[in-house]
């Protein structure tokens, strides 16, 4: 049974950690929003997509996609490749949600890039419920993230919008992931052999076909080297968790 106020005190333990990235969520989802209502999109579709898909990128890819032919498998593939990063992420988190009970199935769902990243290295006091820390970290950047797509979806479909460039919002979003990426990274390994693999794929294939080939091929290559690359990003982020335990 959960003592009272645990849930207050793990609520406000996990506010202070959300609200940067809710100021984010919020603007992003209105751009999500009005990017769909800019494709043509029902206003309710944002909103949707925010509580059933919660992918961030993910849901400007699909939004891209939906006024277009059908192909479920373009679609899965795209978003499959788009969302991989949450595998090694659930990896990462099997041991923290271990014991979560109900909260479980929810905290899997809901995990984005910045839950977590504060839930697997927040230092949560021995005093605060973590499962209901982690529970409130998800709720309110999910939230936050709903909240934007609804607000970007409604003045997209009440005001004529008709923004020039609105459709550049999915490609700088990826330029400022790539860019982060680039900036934090040990090596550019990974980095470079995605864009030659693109030039590649799309020098080969064409711009309407080369995304999925690209993705193959940037799979195929950094499989291949993974003896010489696992050794370099291993040891970077054996350096940074030495770092932080200093700071703390």
């Amino acid at each position: 049974m959960t003592r009272p106020g645990t849930k207050t005190a793990a609520f406000k333990q996990a506010l202070p950690l959300c609200v940067p990235i809710m100021a984010g969520f919020v603007f992003l989802g209105i751009t999500c929003g009005v990017y769909s209502s800019s494709l043509g999109l029902p206003w309710w579709m944002p909103t949707l997509m925010s509580i059933a898909i919660f992918g961030g990128s993910a849901e400007f890819v699909v939004a891209s996609m939906l006024p277009g032919a059908f192909d479920p498998l373009t679609a899965f593939l795209v978003v499959l490749v788009v969302q991989a990063r949450h595998l090694f992420y659930g990896l990462s988190m099997l041991e923290p949600f271990r014991g979560m009970g109900k909260k479980k199935p929810y905290l899997i769902y809901a995990m984005c890039d910045e839950s977590f990243s504060i839930n697997y290295s927040a230092h949560v006091p021995a005093s605060i419920d973590r499962g209901w820390f982690m529970t409130f970290v998800s709720l309110l950047n999910q939230g936050s993230w709903v909240v934007g797509c609804t607000l970007g979806g409604i003045f997209g479909s009440m005001i004529p919008l008709h923004v020039q460039g609105i459709s550049f919002a999915m490609t700088a979003l990826f330029v400022v992931i790539f860019m982060d990426q680039w900036l934090s990274e040990p090596s550019h390994a990974s980095s470079l052999t995605g864009l030659a693999a693109t030039a590649l794929a799309l020098m080969v294939f064409g711009p309407d076909s080369f995304l999925i080939p690209a993705m193959v091929l940037i799979l195929v290559v950094v499989t291949a080297a993974r003896a010489k690359l696992e050794p370099v990003y291993g040891d970077a982020g054996e350096a940074g968790d030495d770092s932080e335990g200093e700071c703390a």
